[in-house]
Parts: structure tokens; C-alpha cells; sequence
């Protein structure tokens, strides 16, 4: 009698543990790869144009000092450095354009 009983529990406690390790969760698959679209949209949206707030705050304070001369100068250094960017963000869509023309 005391050996069914035992049996009984045991076999009770082995059913328990398999259906904890059966609705356990696996291992989540590897990422694939850095979302780089959502880090340069970050940095459009979020980033750039609190560097450009910047950047005109520190304009506006040198042209009221009489630093005119120095202000034009960053402000053309500012502007080809953002045609520069500009160039680069073109070149993608233009490759990509290329590469799909000539490889169709």
C-alpha cells in the first residue's frame, strides 16, 4: 500500500516537471542585424536638428558681439558641411538606381 502511494506521488511529481519543462519558452532566435534605418532616423529627427539649435544660438551670440565676419565664415562652413551630407544621402539613392538599372 505504501509503495502504490509512493508510486503514485512520484509519478505525480514527474508529470508536474515535464509540463514545466514543456511550456518553458526557447531560446529567442539570434537578431539578424542592427536596424541602421531606425538609428539614422533617430538621429534626423532627434538629434540633428538640436545640433543645429546649437549652432545658431552660437551664431546669434558672436554676430551681436561684432564677430560678423567670423559668423559668415561658420555659417559657409556649416552650409557645405550640410551640402556635403546632402551629396552622400544622394549618392545612395543614385547607386541604388544604377545598381538596379544596369543589373535588372
Amino acid at each position: 500500500m505504501i509503495a502504490i502511494e509512493l508510486m503514485e506521488t512520484a509519478s505525480s511529481a514527474a508529470a508536474h516537471a515535464l509540463s514545466t519543462l514543456a511550456s518553458a519558452p526557447l531560446a529567442e532566435p539570434a537578431p539578424k542585424g542592427i536596424d541602421t534605418e531606425g538609428v539614422v532616423t533617430f538621429f534626423a529627427s532627434k538629434i540633428a536638428p538640436i545640433l543645429l539649435a546649437v549652432l545658431g544660438v552660437i551664431f546669434i551670440g558672436r554676430a551681436s558681439r561684432g564677430e560678423i565676419s567670423k559668423v559668415l565664415t561658420s555659417s559657409a562652413i556649416a552650409i557645405v558641411g550640410l551640402a556635403f551630407i546632402a551629396g552622400a544621402a544622394t549618392l545612395f539613392f543614385v547607386g541604388d538606381y544604377l545598381i538596379d538599372l544596369i543589373f535588372e
